[in-house]
């Protein structure tokens, strides 16, 4: 059973339909899932305050091993804070989270996704893949051999980019929509039920 974790800020509806999964916030039914995914979208604050309720069975099975994908704020979760508000992420990656330039704030639609061919949920994926987007911050791993996708944007007439994918041993993030980004997102959703 795969649980998607309900933090009540998330587009849980459309994930459940791409995964299906089971939206809860039962401590049992996150203890026995098979995979955990994590969507959410709004405030890092807020959303770290409803996520201290689960922090500790959440943190449990991913030192157990148990896959876990994190979707857009999900993906910022994974970090200890962020600079949008303070309050506690998982802490399971290192780095920061940080606010995109305000002439590139917020990215919304849809942009590239470039893989750095590893083996993980963009297997399979061509390089260079539309995704949906909808963002104003990004992450920063300390450890850059963590990103396995990158999406370039544009500020200041200059091209710069941040991490749109990244692991860690069985956590995973993509700080895009997989599941409004059509065929290629049900393929990285595939990929994640699968592992």
């Amino acid at each position: 059973m795969i649980a998607i974790v309900d933090l009540e800020i998330g587009n849980f509806a459309n994930v459940e339909k791409a995964i299906s999964g089971r939206v809860t916030k039962d401590k049992k039914l996150i203890e026995k899932a098979d995979k955990l995914v994590l969507p959410g979208v709004g405030n890092f604050g807020e959303a770290a305050r409803s996520l201290d309720k689960l922090k500790g069975v959440i943190l449990e099975q991913i030192e157990t091993g148990v896959p876990f994908l994190g979707i857009c704020l999900g993906m910022q979760l994974l970090f200890p804070s962020s600079s949008e508000a303070s309050g506690k992420g998982l802490g399971v990656i290192q780095g920061e989270v940080k606010s995109l330039p305000e002439n590139a704030s917020p990215h919304i639609g849809w942009n590239q996704v470039f893989s750095n061919g590893g083996p993980d949920l963009l297997k399979g994926v061509s390089a260079g893949s539309y995704f949906y987007f909808v963002h104003s911050f990004y992450v920063q791993p300390d450890d850059s051999d963590l990103v396995t996708g990158t999406t370039e944007y544009r500020a200041n007439n200059e091209v710069k980019e941040f991490a749109s994918a990244v692991r860690s041993n069985n956590v995973y993030g993509v700080q895009f929509h997989p599941e409004k980004s059509s065929r290629k997102g049900l393929e990285v959703l595939q990929n994640f039920k699968e592992l």
